[in-house]
């Protein structure tokens, strides 16, 4: 049994303790002394500097006070596919700084789990039931009465962006930080009265093992140099009110769980992320702003470009004044002596990469209310290229002792207007809308509108939209409106979104459009026109009198003749996004995020006849027709010349060096087949068919054997691209007959499927003889009955060159 100590025996062992601590903080120097011939930079967290050691000493005079903490890239690696970006926001957190004895932490407390009471034994059930993160820990070495001095220099050159992290997930190589070529970086290093910005240049070495992305954007793979951007900054002010989210309305945001709430309501709360924007007169029909917001465009975009990414982040200012605000958005060039890092300058900011890829919108916000504090729009410089070359394709504009059109630069530029105003959204808080195509929202993804004038010539005038569209005020109204005192807040943003919805305006976002096995019929990436399938037998229609004009006039005079190929890709492949959306109607499902009690339609099956008309027009960009390039083209494009790089921009071949029609045909055949019958899809048509009113998976695998197997021979290359077309087809319906995640039903149907096929080739074997149609009949068979046959997967076919910006797109402020 143990004997207990009487209390004053602890009180004799605490005291020497006590008496230990206090000699420690009588020990400390003072600030003054310690940082004697440094040089201060005073502001928001006043820091010194030692130009002998290079360290950053930081002055903590606000311990217990919480502030936002802001990591970023400020100069990245030029990879697209590793995404170290220029100007990449790295997150936002709340943090404070808390003395324990000698050490200083550094603490994040739990916001995804709050109470938000006056009660603070309620509060502190919630914050002890959560864990905090501590992100670092200093030692004091000076104090003077309540502030401490601190060597904040390991914490400002650690690898708080993850660089590391990033360059190991995407198999690129194994880095290390090296301290001895790391150090701050004084010229992006400053002080201000409410925010302390910090930079350093950090090296990572290694690179033994560097892959391919990395190999082509570094001068030495074996160090990586960087510069990473830290920021502290004040909190805003208690003065701004959050507006509760609806999922009607189409805005990012923040949410937490409040444990203060009573029972009978949901606990996790919804807040829309937006600027603070107050009106000075909030009961006139029109008012200036309290303070307006202001972006700046990054002054390292060249002209003509940097005048474009102005004019169309302008366009917001519609948006606002729908609203009723006067000037109360505004965008202007970056002044030299600015800082994009800044946190005080919403910035739209010009980033280079080693190859195109996706442009997106992110901001700083206030974790607590969701207040946006900086708009930071990142947008990459080759997208201008990318349209650049699409309107090369489709115009073939190079002829000897004429003119270049002008219309290629007015259409790219035209892009990147609606790009800046695009991006700009998000950073408004605004989420991408798919279903406002027909110029609704700048916050869909645009396909350039091309037609056939009455001449039958191809019309590029207008691509692209020239303004802010009617979603976009609808969204901007209710995410800023500013109401007058004693008005029904609910209540009038529930009008506003009723009077959308009044005028035929409608939100549906990134999960139900993204999905390759997506059902909402009217919600695409990339696609145009009031019926899908019109639109895509329109832009089958522009694609081909492309092809037909497609010669060495679409390369300028001098251009290795094999560049054609990299023109030829966009226009070949101009109907894919138009094919995937006119897929989407096919067991289409049209349906809105209604609430209860708003009216809104919930759920409608889209009626057959509409997806006939779509399966129609799908069933056409499988035909040997459309799939076979004509003669003229195929032997213009030999391979690649010396010094000229093949990448994946162009078409995938088995033919080796020489250019590959068929596999460009293959991968076109397997992009519209894998939409027709993705397992999704076709698990849908089961059920909606047995529903009734809607096209059944039967109809679909009918139709789709009967107008490729069944369907009358071709001879030449299109008989060999109706025969591997073919080929896809099996491919496709023996990978459902075997997926797990598909419907019993639709395996059946598959099965069934396969079956009947299995028949017809017998039988058309006994009818020919030894040719490519008998040796394209035993193949199929025996790919139908061979042991394993389960094994086949659609991804056995060539993939198409990318469409869509090079690498992930899956971020919702992308595009």
């Amino acid at each position: 049994m143990t004997t207990p100590f009487p209390k004053r025996w602890w009180l004799l062992l605490l005291i020497p303790l006590l008496s230990a601590s206090a000699a420690i903080a009588q020990k400390l120097p003072s600030i003054a002394s310690k940082t004697a011939g440094m040089k201060k930079y005073p502001g928001y967290f006043t820091y010194y500097y030692d130009d002998e050691t290079g360290k950053v000493w930081l002055e903590i005079d606000k311990l217990n006070q919480e502030f936002l903490y802001v990591n970023s890239l400020s100069a990245g690696l030029g990879s697209n596919d590793i995404g170290l970006d220029r100007g990449q926001l790295g997150g936002e957190r709340i943090a404070y700084f808390s003395k324990q004895g000698p050490k200083v932490m550094l603490v994040q407390p739990n916001l995804a789990y709050r109470a938000t009471t006056d009660n603070p034994n309620e509060k502190r059930a919630v914050e002890e039931s959560f864990a905090q993160s501590i992100l670092w820990g200093f030692k004091a070495e000076a104090a003077d009465g309540n502030k401490v001095l601190v060597d904040a220099t390991d914490f400002l050159l650690r690898d708080a962006h993850d660089v590391i992290g990033n360059i190991k997930r995407t198999r690129q190589g194994n880095y290390r930080l090296d301290a001895s070529r790391s150090a701050l970086y004084l010229p992006r290093t400053k002080n201000f009265p409410k925010n302390s910005e910090f930079e350093a240049t950090l090296t990572f070495t290694g690179g033994e093992d560097a892959g391919r992305f990395v190999r082509e954007v570094a001068p030495d793979v074996q160090a990586l140099t960087l510069r990473q951007h830290h920021s502290f900054i004040q909190l805003p002010d208690n003065n701004y009110k959050p507006r509760v989210a609806d999922p009607r309305a189409g805005y990012f945001g923040i949410s937490y769980l409040d444990y203060a709430t009573p029972v009978g309501e949901n606990i996790e709360k919804h807040f829309i992320a937006r600027h603070r924007l107050q009106k000075k007169d909030p009961s006139a029909k029109v008012s200036e702003a309290v303070k307006p917001i202001v972006y700046y465009v990054d002054n390292g975009a060249p002209e003509p470009i940097r005048t474009a990414l102005v004019e169309g982040a302008r366009w917001w200012n519609q948006a606002f004044e729908a609203a009723g605000y006067k000037d109360a958005f505004r965008v202007e060039v970056l002044p030299d002596s600015a800082d994009p890092m800044d946190v005080r300058y919403n910035i739209i900011q010009w980033v280079h990469r080693s190859t195109r890829g996706w442009s997106y919108g992110a901001s700083v916000q206030d974790p607590r209310t969701g207040e946006i504090i900086k708009g930071h729009v990142s947008l990459g410089s080759l997208r201008v290229r990318q349209d650049y070359l699409i309107a090369e394709g489709l115009l073939a504009p190079y002829e000897e002792g004429k003119p270049v059109s002008k219309a290629m630069m007015d259409m790219a530029l035209a892009r990147i207007r609606q790009l800046s105003a695009h991006e700009t959204g998000h950073t408004l808080g605004i989420m991408h809308n798919y279903a406002a195509n027909n110029n609704a929202s700048v916050m869909d993804y645009p396909h350039p509108q091309v037609s056939l004038d009455r001449a039958g010539k191809i019309d590029i005038s207008h691509a692209y939209d020239t303004g802010i569209g009617d979603w976009d005020k609808v969204a901007v109204t209710y995410g800023y409106q500013d109401f007058p005192k004693g008005v029904n807040e609910k209540k009038e943003l529930d009008e506003i979104l009723a009077k959308g919805r009044k005028d035929g305006l409608l939100f549906i976002s990134d999960r139900d459009a993204r999905a390759p096995g997506g059902a909402h019929p009217v919600a695409h990436l990339w696609d145009n026109g009031a019926s899908a399938a019109e639109e895509l037998l329109n832009v089958l229609r522009v694609r081909e009198k492309a092809l037909q004009n497609f010669s060495e006039k679409n390369i300028k005079p001098g251009a290795a003749m094999s560049t054609l190929e990299d023109v030829l890709v966009p226009v070949y492949n101009y109907h894919r996004y138009q094919t995937e959306a006119a897929a989407k109607l096919i067991g289409g499902v049209n349906y809105t995020y209604a609430v209860r009690g708003d009216g809104q339609l919930v759920t409608e099956v889209l009626d057959q006849r509409e997806q006939q008309k779509a399966l129609d027009a799908l069933l056409k960009t499988i035909s040997p027709e459309t799939l076979t390039l004509p003669e003229h083209i195929i032997s213009l494009i030999p391979p690649r010349a010396p010094g000229l790089r093949s990448s994946r921009e162009l078409f995938e071949k088995r033919t080796g060096l020489t250019f590959d029609p068929l596999a460009a045909a293959e991968a076109s055949a397997d992009f519209s087949v894998s939409f027709l019958l993705h397992p999704e899809r076709a698990s849908r048509l089961v059920e909606l068919g047995a529903r009734g009113n809607s096209l059944s998976l039967l109809d679909v695998t009918k139709q789709l054997v009967d107008n490729t197997w069944k369907s009358p021979r071709r001879k030449g290359l299109q008989e060999q691209v109706q025969l591997q077309t073919e080929q896809v087809v099996l491919t496709h319906l023996l990978a459902l007959a075997n997926n797990e995640n598909a419907s019993y039903g639709a395996r059946a149907v598959a099965t069934a499927a396969l079956q009947d096929l299995k028949g017809y080739i017998e039988s058309r074997q006994r009818s020919y003889k030894q040719d490519a149609y008998q040796a394209h009949l035993t193949f199929a068979l025996d790919r139908l009955t061979r042991p394993g046959s389960e094994e086949v997967k659609p991804s056995r076919a060539l993939d198409l060159p990318p469409g869509s910006p090079i690498g992930s797109g899956e971020a919702l402020g992308c595009e």
